[in-house]
């Protein structure tokens, strides 16, 4: 497919057995607002599951969330919640990873796996609070689940709805598995990443398990979809790790992107190109606000398409370890040669000189960029989040890390030796974004499709309905 015949260099295979953490639990932000997209089918939900105590939520400094138990003994306090009040968890291997730019991240020590139990996926209905009662405590708030199988990472995000449109996330897990590692020269989904993928998903199948969970739902990406044994992994997962995933088409992937960061679009904007650039593929949604604003921003989706090319292939293709500039140079052309067939890319072309148009990414490549840009000595997902960056410092940052060897991008702490061999694959597909669509503003979403899930699950149930407040 590129344009140009380079020797590929063999993306950096993480050695068999070894558990790489991802740094985005998807709990930096405990409080997210997500506009809603158009209704899909609901997901995967929970009956029968397995009851035991959940792991109590952490927050930002360590300590425990809210105190939704009491010891034994003592009568209950019933204390008045501070409004705005915010509760957040950690993944518990997340906490132990080396914070040592250049360091691996640590190895997790999994838990003794116990049988998976019936396959998650019916919706499990929970009682309903009377309109006009109080607002319920964290613990007897509707429970909704979302996991995002993609082609690098595996993610969860467990959530319960606070006020009008927006959510607190309670629990939260990702691992970097590398899924789709190989599948761009063999067409099949190599047996050391799906086994790395089942393993994370036996975790993320314990948590759901721990939790009386409204619903769920449990999606698969482009390395499902394209690879050949895609369907007979998911069969194994289901097996193993008792989740019933479901192959997501490349429409409501680029929907659930949409959804996932629509409070990041401001009440002003009249036009936005939002890309999440992934493993395996890249969704581009271009979005046409000028007319009377629907709540759901998914309704003014004009165009969209998906490149079936990510970071994870665009590596494996050209080489992410040694990138020179003509490497560099030749992703970028291969990019802008599939965009140069879209055929809706100009629908946004009255709005392009606005000052009120922007780019808005979700992926770990423009948050990637956000890190090194505020020079941070350790990723912070609340710092990143809904940062706005200008046309010059973009470029720079590109030109940064284009001029770095390999080593140099290992030793930066939002970068890592995980990231390293893929972080110039993303910066390619940006640029030749950029290109067609030249903006003096990119906005940075460390959020995508589980939020995106998640907006649209609770709007669904109907848990914003009956006030502004997010009863339930």
């Amino acid at each position: 497919m590129p344009k140009r015949l380079l020797r590929p260099s063999p993306v950096r295979a993480a050695p068999e057995g070894t558990i790489v953490e991802d740094r985005d639990t998807g709990a930096g932000a405990p409080e997210v607002g997500a506009s809603s997209a158009s209704p899909g089918p609901s997901g995967s939900g929970t009956a029968g599951w397995q009851q035991r105590r959940p792991t109590e939520p952490h927050s930002a400094d360590g300590q425990a969330g809210d105190a939704t138990h009491h010891q034994k003994g003592k009568p209950k306090k019933r204390r008045k919640r501070r409004r705005g009040r915010k509760v957040f968890a950690r993944d518990e291997a997340q906490d132990n990873r080396s914070p040592v730019p250049g360091k691996a991240a640590a190895s997790a020590v999994e838990p003794k796996q116990q049988p998976a139990g019936p396959a998650i996926s019916p919706v499990l209905q929970a009682p309903r609070h009377e309109q006009g009662t109080r607002r319920p405590p964290v613990h007897e708030l509707p429970v909704f689940a979302a996991l995002d199988l993609g082609t690098n990472n595996c993610r969860l995000l467990v959530a319960v709805p606070t006020r009008h449109g927006q959510f607190r996330v309670i629990d939260a897990f990702s691992r970097i598995v590398r899924l789709g590692e190989g599948l761009t020269a063999n067409g099949r989904l190599g047996k050391p990443a799906m086994d790395r993928a089942v393993e994370a998903l036996k975790v993320c199948g314990d948590k759901l398990r721990s939790r009386k969970i409204r619903k769920a739902r449990l999606i698969a990406t482009e390395a499902c979809r394209s690879a050949e044994n895609g369907v007979e992994f998911l069969e194994r997962v289901e097996r193993e790790a008792g989740l019933k995933l479901e192959i997501i088409d490349r429409q409501t992937e680029a929907r659930l992107a949409v959804s996932g960061c629509g409070s990041l679009v401001e009440r002003d904007t009249q036009g936005v190109v939002l890309f999440d650039i992934g493993g395996g593929s890249s969704e581009i949604a271009l979005i046409d606000l000028t007319g009377r604003r629907s709540p759901r921003l998914a309704n003014h989706i004009v165009s969209w398409t998906s490149l079936p090319v990510g970071v994870v292939s665009l590596a494996e293709r050209f080489g992410g370890r040694t990138v020179t500039r003509e490497i560099f140079t030749a992703m970028v052309d291969d990019v802008a040669g599939r965009l140069a067939t879209f055929d809706g890319r100009d629908r946004l072309s009255h709005l392009k000189a606005s000052p009120n148009f922007h780019l808005l990414g979700t992926s770990g490549t423009v948050t990637t960029l956000a890190g090194v840009h505020l020079d941070l000595e350790r990723y912070d997902r609340r710092r990143v989040d809904g940062l706005w960056m200008d046309r010059d410092s973009v470029d720079r940052m590109v030109e940064r890390l284009v001029g770095w060897d390999f080593q140099q991008r290992c030793a930066n702490p939002c970068i890592g030796a995980d990231r390293a061999d893929l972080v110039l694959a993303g910066c390619a597909i940006l640029e030749a974004i950029r290109a067609v669509w030249p903006s003096e503003r990119l906005r940075v979403a460390d959020r995508g499709l589980r939020e995106g899930i998640l907006s649209e699950l609770m709007a669904d149930d109907g848990v914003w309905r009956n006030d502004g407040r997010g009863r339930a």
